[in-house]
């Protein structure tokens, strides 16, 4: 379906500029489902995430209360020219779930409430409230408080205690489900005296306060700590705060442990300063709760049983069994509640979810499993007649799960909302009823409506997308032959069943098998932590809203040398974070402005006007370009600049080809890394560590978020890799990917308990020709058209 007559039926966009967008002008019917599609860095979030979303939201913020927007972020208006027939947005994107190690895949889901409430109305024996049964709730006692007036009008207090059950958290794990313990070896060395530096957490200087401390406690600081008394021990490592006086100053003094436990343990692993995390790596060792066992709970709440079940035991199952066990429970007085919970269940099947169990952290999902977990808190929804906008939803998903997740977007659609969804694969983009093709190709050379129609108008239309809609690999008639194997023997990481399997070496090899069959547990269980193998994922870069490809790929020292060399200065100045920063808001290009409670406020320095460096470091030149030109230029523009002539830097082309190599021409130097996608993250890691020592790359689907136009320089940069006399092992489930493969290993047949096994070892030639497994019936499909 194309335009529709009544302009109340459509979103309308006029004069759209977000980021490389050059005035776009879109309308989209409502109530259908559009696909946004084109090359990376085309445009596509900008106008979707960046423009359409991001107005609804701004304008939802503005219908509440000033004291409520109080406490809300501040949101800039996109820029674009007009909006109309906006309706609520709801943003379904690849964010990984916070890591809060509180938070399972049943609390971020409704599935622990309306257990929590059954267990309350049918546990026997009854314990409470349904936050009895919740193990982020403690378990308190309630106190009364009875005053009564003696002689002399004086009121003294009595206090009646009564015990309230109030919560299900296990007291010895604190609703955690683990519990750390202190490698004692590691945290000081009992060879020492205080004064020598026995202890070895970081930060703990002898010669500063702590020093004072110490002494001010009481310990002899020329004492070795392996002649101390227990007392001392006991004084040293888990001492309660207490109040001291140094040096006339009050101060506190307490033992080492709690002090860790508060400074460092309960920060978030990713916020830790790398020193920091490492030392917590080496310390700390974290084993199940042996109160309760690692679910999490108080006794009270797992004493309670309906069908001699627990509420842990329900959350330990495969989503799919606990599915057929409240469908067997017949118990008409909460008959709506397991409907509901029926229907919840159900759809995590549905989505290719359902070999998770809802005490999985959440933190621990992909990013796709992380995208399907937040979809099915809208498939239960009552709301109707809003935007739903999803990023890839199809990443990490298996070509036969990609058939239900359309159905999904299907019903979300016939529900009567808009789902607007950026997307990369034919089988995707084929079920949608109209769709807008960003380009015509990236970054500078983007940002425009190359077509807009239908999907059969598309395949006609001569965009590069249109061109490779139809795209089909065609199998290898060569396939390399091995230089050797890594044995795998018994492997048993999660659902794998004692696995055997040799993963061949000096080719390309592609792991394959649907969501949950145990390919990464295969991949990092086995071989991630050998000698020699270097591993690429999708995960954050670790580095601040100052870090860019430049910084990160070390491309920016040959250019800082460059600068220096041609106008004969230092290195430094030529840094946005050291000597040439802009003193106003110290190279960042924007100032950010802490409102206490309310968000931080980002506004462009008025000083450098964004450009990051003081103006006179923006008068030296190099190649005719200054620093915060070059630093402004898309990779591919660079790749030419440093090239040859006046510019040529040999280091800097060197790393700038390999950046263009792995499809990231479209990327500035200067762009923050924060902005990045998950697979241009891993593209990005793979650039910089191509240069590494590695004889073994792992790589974990490094397909995601690339256009079908770019998979094959995915695939040529794969085979250079080879050529060069690595071996790549890839998990994926792209098809192209898997007919250009030397050998695949196939797991499953299923996921979760129903996966865990090889199903399939061989050339993509005898896999299509066996037809055995739900991989090779698909890649049949894939090659045959």
């Amino acid at each position: 379906m194309s335009h529709v007559a009544d302009s109340h039926d459509l979103i309308r966009v006029q004069g759209a500029r977000e980021n490389n967008l050059k005035d776009v002008s879109v309308e989209l019917p409502k109530r259908r489902l559009t696909a946004f599609t084109g090359i990376s860095g085309s445009g596509k979030s900008s106008l979707v995430f960046g423009t359409i979303a991001a107005e609804s939201q701004r304008m939802i913020n503005e219908t509440y209360s000033a004291f409520v927007q109080g406490f809300m972020p501040t949101l800039a208006r996109p820029e674009v020219d007009l909006l109309e027939g906006l309706t609520t947005a709801i943003i379904v994107d690849q964010e990984r779930m916070g890591a809060n190690p509180r938070s399972t895949v049943g609390t971020a889901t409704d599935a622990n409430a309306m257990l929590r409430i059954l267990y309350s109305r049918l546990g026997q024996p009854h314990v409470g409230p349904p936050t009895a049964f919740s193990f982020n709730v403690p378990t308190r006692k309630a106190s009364g408080v009875l005053s009564t007036e003696k002689a002399g009008g004086r009121v003294e207090k009595n206090v009646v205690r009564e015990v309230v059950y109030l919560g299900g958290m296990c007291a010895r794990c604190e609703g955690m489900g683990s519990v750390s313990d202190f490698d004692l070896t590691e945290l000081y060395d009992e060879d020492k005296s205080l004064a020598e530096g026995a202890l070895k957490v970081p930060g703990y200087s002898m010669e500063g306060w702590y020093g004072r401390i110490f002494a001010g406690f009481g310990f002899d600081m020329d004492k070795k700590l392996g002649t101390f008394t227990k007392k001392e021990r006991e004084d040293l490592l888990y001492k309660e705060p207490t109040k001291i006086k140094v040096e006339g100053i009050n101060l506190t003094y307490e033992g080492v442990i709690p002090k860790i436990q508060k400074s460092m343990l309960s920060k978030d692993v990713e916020a830790m300063q790398p020193h920091i995390r490492a030392f917590v790596d080496r310390v700390i060792t974290f084993q199940t709760c042996p109160e309760c066992d690692g679910t999490r709970l108080s006794p009270e709440a797992r004493s309670s049983k309906i069908n001699g079940k627990s509420i842990a035991d329900l959350c330990a199952m495969q989503i799919s069994d606990l599915a057929e066990w409240v469908r067997d429970l017949d118990e008409p007085s909460v008959a709506p509640l397991l409907k509901g919970l029926r229907e919840l269940l159900g759809s995590f099947a549905e989505i290719g979810l359902g070999y998770l169990s809802l005490d999985r952290p959440a933190g621990t999902l992909s990013g796709g499993e992380a995208q399907r977990t937040k979809m099915i808190r809208h498939l239960g929804s009552s709301l109707t007649d809003v935007t739903y906008v999803f990023d890839e939803p199809t990443i990490g998903l298996h070509p036969h799960d990609i058939q239900r997740m359309n159905q999904l977007l299907l019903q979300l659609r016939d529900k009567g909302n808009t789902v607007l969804v950026v997307e990369h694969k034919p089988e995707t983009i084929a079920i949608a009823d109209h769709v807008v093709d960003l380009g015509p190709k990236a970054g500078t050379a983007g940002g425009q409506v190359v077509f807009e129609g239908t999907v059969a108008g598309l395949r006609k239309s001569d965009t590069i997308t249109g061109r490779h809609l139809d795209d089909r690999a065609s199998l290898k008639e060569v396939v390399r032959e091995p230089s050797g194997a890594l044995e795998v023997r018994g492997a048993s990481t999660h659902n794998l069943k004692d696995v055997d399997v040799d993963v061949p070496l000096g080719m390309l090899c592609v792991v394959t098998g649907v969501a949950g069959s145990g390919k990464s547990s295969l991949i990092h269980g086995s071989i991630a932590k050998r000698d020699g193998v270097v591993v690429i994922d999708q995960g954050a870069i670790r580095g601040s809203r100052r870090s860019n490809p430049a910084t990160y790929s070390g491309l920016l020292e040959p250019i800082r040398k460059a600068f220096a060399k041609a106008n004969g200065v230092k290195p430094a100045l030529f840094s946005s974070n050291s000597e040439g920063a802009c003193s106003t808001c110290n190279g960042a290009g924007v100032i950010y402005t802490e409102l206490g409670v309310m968000a931080t406020v980002e506004t462009t320095c008025e000083e450098c006007e964004g450009r990051r460096f003081q103006a006179a470091v923006l008068e030296y030149t190099f190649g005719g370009k200054n620093i915060s030109e070059v630093l402004s230029m898309p990779v591919e523009e660079a790749v030419g600049f440093f090239a040859d002539g006046d510019a040529a830097t040999p280091a800097a082309h060197k790393i700038l080809e390999r950046l263009a190599d792995v499809g990231l021409g479209y990327l500035t130097l200067g762009q923050p890394l924060t902005t990045l996608s998950g697979g241009e993250r891993q593209r990005l890691k793979l650039a910089t560590q191509m240069a590494e020592k590695g004889d073994v790359y792992v790589l974990d689907e490094p397909t995601t978020g690339l256009h079908l136009a770019d998979v094959e320089q995915l695939l040529g940069l794969l085979d250079r890799l080879v050529e060069g006399g690595k071996s790549v092992i890839v998990i994926e489930h792209h098809q192209a990917v898997m007919a250009h493969a030397d050998w695949i290993i196939d797991l499953g047949p299923g996921a979760g308990h129903d996966g865990g096994t090889v199903v399939f070892e061989g050339t993509p030639a005898e896999l299509v020709k066996a037809r055995k497994t739900l991989t090779g019936k698909h890649l049949a499909e894939y090659v045959a058209r």
